[in-house]
């Protein structure tokens, strides 16, 4: 079986993100989201996911550079004094590690976001997590152990043939600490080498080598403006993206190679 999940991050983080994952759900071959549930315009995410009950989606946990659910006197080891959580992941994974209050604080935030997707009321299909910190040995047991209490059944493998081979000893310990746990997960991932540009020759590229197993393929579409949607993203061409995900070429293709496509519910469904 080749399965194939197509993803779009950051949902929630901005109205133009929202727009672009309903037209590319509607019209498109979008077929998950993964939620921002600290983000501004979550709430208007919601409503888009709730009147589309096609889509699936999941959790995309906010660690860094991103905005925290829980306010700066509950967290302050982890976020300024604006709620948010700063883009050091080498800094902040060592914290992470070796602070006994920090991973207290730490743990707390991921149960409240955990809390606040259980509160929107929609299926948990998944989970993952901004700039993908999750490999992380203590950030992926937190989830591990906090995911269980809301039924958890899938997470994000960061596994792209194209990634650094420094990596790779990490990704294949998370593969074994899955599987032990009884964790669903892809095989593999295309978007994480070529982040913000996941356009239609990139895209096409990609479906012309998917080999056996479960394929997800994540971007970050949103909808033209002049302004960047956050300084971190401003040579993202989320436009080109969106259009990806409204190519006819890349339906076609889609549909040709015989896949079977859909979210991590579909592909692993939950046993009976």
């Amino acid at each position: 079986m080749r399965g194939l999940i197509v993803t779009a991050d950051d949902f929630g983080l901005h109205e133009r993100v929202n727009a672009a994952v309903a037209r590319a759900h509607r019209d498109g071959v979008l077929t998950c989201a993964s939620l921002m549930v600290g983000a501004s315009a979550a709430h208007d995410a919601v409503k888009i996911a709730r009147d589309l009950p096609d889509l699936r989606v999941g959790l995309h946990i906010v660690l860094a550079d991103g905005p925290a659910v829980l306010p700066y006197a509950s967290i302050p080891a982890l976020v300024d004094e604006n709620g948010r959580f700063a883009d050091r992941m080498v800094r902040d994974g060592f914290r992470f590690f070796f602070l006994p209050e920090v991973r207290r604080q730490l743990a707390r935030e991921i149960r409240a976001q955990f809390e606040a997707f259980a509160a929107t009321g929609l299926a948990l299909d998944h989970v993952n997590t901004h700039k993908h910190f999750h490999p992380h040995p203590t950030v992926l047991s937190m989830i591990l152990d906090i995911g269980r209490e809301f039924d958890m059944r899938a997470i994000r493998l960061p596994f792209d043939t194209g990634a650094p081979l420094a990596l790779r000893p990490w990704i294949a310990l998370m593969r074994a600490r899955l599987a032990r746990a009884g964790i669903a997960h892809n095989d593999r991932v295309y978007g994480m080498t070529a982040s913000g540009a996941m356009d239609t020759a990139t895209m096409l590229q990609a479906l012309t080598h998917l080999p056996p197993g479960v394929t997800e393929i994540y971007c970050h579409p949103a909808t033209p403006a002049d302004a960047p949607i956050t300084a971190s993203m401003r040579d993202y061409r989320h436009a080109d993206e969106l259009d990806a995900l409204l190519s006819p070429r890349v339906a076609a293709a889609i549909a040709s190679a015989n896949l079977v496509c859909g979210g991590f519910a579909d592909l692993f469904p939950s046993p009976t």
